[in-house]
């Protein structure tokens, strides 16, 4: 006679016990020999040396290398044989210690932003800032150095530009120059063969004048105030404009140039080493 329960409640029950369930690596090999796969299909599948394949399913978990490299092979090997890798996983921490408790991130942080740091000095920034002192020194000079009305003037080597009046002594207490002669037919002999000298007096007033070499490179470009002078010497070629050719008298090597220029006219000229002559 039946007392009402069904056949499900006769069967025995299934021994679930701790002592019953298999070990994390008799379970990953059972699953591997069900699923039909070799250690080698395995560790060719999931890139884990065989040797740990090997002891994982002993549950040898010393070649892993630590807790860490241990559950993650673990988690490997149970999705390549079709396993859940959660129950294993906790079933490694509980026989294992269980999951140790992250280290908070806060403190080392902390720790690490009020360390005092030390640095060298910083011998890039100290190079930069000479060069920049340099340069400002130089540019200062030459600014200083310059002519009183703004010009700037090259002189050839050798040359010195003569002025036209001079005086009484300057505020520093230097030697007045002396005067200098005009320069006439003995100065030929002092002008030097293998150049060109070209002398620019303002005698009649002022005047613009620009003076170029044979390469074109600009030598002066500027107001000749009267009185002034300015000499400019070169291996081959000197190229002069004269904003007012009247008020301006030229000596070529030495020798005048006698020519009328008229007042306010403008003269473009060129002088070579065989001058006097008019370019």
């Amino acid at each position: 006679m039946s007392n009402g329960n069904s056949p499900e409640d006769e069967r025995p029950f299934e021994d679930v016990s701790e002592e019953a369930r298999p070990s994390v690596g008799r379970a990953l090999q059972q699953a591997r020999i069900a699923a039909g796969l070799t250690v080698d299909d395995v560790s060719t599948a999931t890139r884990v040396r065989l040797p740990i394949v090997h002891a994982i399913e002993a549950d040898d978990f010393a070649p892993c290398g630590g807790d860490v490299y241990a559950r993650g092979h673990i988690r490997t090997l149970a999705k390549a044989v079709h396993l859940d890798p959660a129950p294993l996983i906790e079933q490694y921490d509980a026989d294992h210690g269980g999951r140790p408790a992250p280290t908070p991130a806060a403190p080392l942080f902390e720790a690490e932003r009020i360390r005092p740091e030390r640095r060298g000095p910083n011998w890039t920034a100290a190079m930069v800032a000479a060069i920049v002192v340099v340069i400002g020194f130089v540019g200062f000079t030459l600014v200083s150095g310059g002519d009183g009305d703004g010009s700037t003037a090259q002189v050839a080597e050798g040359a010195t530009p003569a002025t036209g009046k001079t005086g009484s002594p300057t505020p520093g207490g230097t030697k007045p120059t002396d005067p200098k002669p005009d320069p006439s037919d003995s100065a030929i002999a002092a002008a030097p063969q293998d150049k060109v000298t070209v002398q620019v007096r303002a005698t009649d007033g002022r005047s613009w004048i620009s003076a170029k070499d044979h390469n074109g490179r600009l030598l002066f470009d500027g107001l000749l105030k009267q009185g002034e002078s300015k000499t400019f010497q070169d291996s081959s070629k000197i190229n002069l404009v004269l904003g007012d050719a009247g008020a301006i008298e030229l000596y070529v090597n030495g020798k005048k140039i006698n020519d009328d220029f008229r007042p306010g006219a403008v003269e473009r000229l060129t002088y070579t080493k065989g001058d006097p002559e008019v370019g």
